[in-house]
C-alpha cells in the first residue's frame, strides 16, 4: 500500500487529474503494487525553497511496506520517478527530491484493524 505525497511550489494549475492519475499509473508500475493501493496526495501552491532557491520545484514522499527499504530499491525507483517528474512538469532533476519511507504492516490502519490482520 504506497503512500504518495507530492509537495510544490508550482500552481494546483499545474496538477490536474489527469496528472494526479498517471501518478499513481507510474507508481503502481514502478513499485509493483495493485493501482487500487495506491494513495496519492498534491500539495501545490505552497511556500518552499529548494536548495536554498525558491525557483520552481516539487518534494516527493513515496511510503511503502516492502518495496523501498534499500539503497538498490530505492535507486531504480528514483531514476523512474526523475524520467516522470521532469517530463510531466518540466522541471529539471536539480529541482526534484525524493525522500524514501520503508514501512511496516502493523503501521497502516486500514478497516478498523491495521495491515498485520488484514
Amino acid at each position: 500500500m504506497p503512500f504518495l505525497d507530492l509537495e510544490s511550489n508550482l500552481p494546483a494549475s499545474h496538477f490536474s487529474e489527469e496528472l494526479v492519475n498517471k501518478l499513481c499509473c507510474v507508481t503502481a508500475t514502478i513499485l509493483g503494487k495493485p493501482l487500487e493501493a495506491v494513495n496519492v496526495s498534491v500539495k501545490a501552491d505552497l511556500l518552499m525553497a529548494i536548495r536554498g532557491s525558491m525557483a520552481p520545484g516539487v518534494q516527493l514522499v513515496v511510503s511503502s511496506i516492502g518495496v523501498v527499504g534499500t539503497a538498490e530499491q530505492n535507486k531504480q525507483h528514483s531514476a523512474k520517478y526523475f524520467e516522470f517528474l521532469t517530463q510531466e512538469l518540466g522541471l529539471t532533476a536539480d529541482r526534484i527530491l525524493i525522500r524514501f519511507y520503508p514501512l511496516e504492516k502493523w503501521q497502516i490502519g486500514k478497516n478498523g484493524t491495521v495491515m498485520t490482520f488484514l
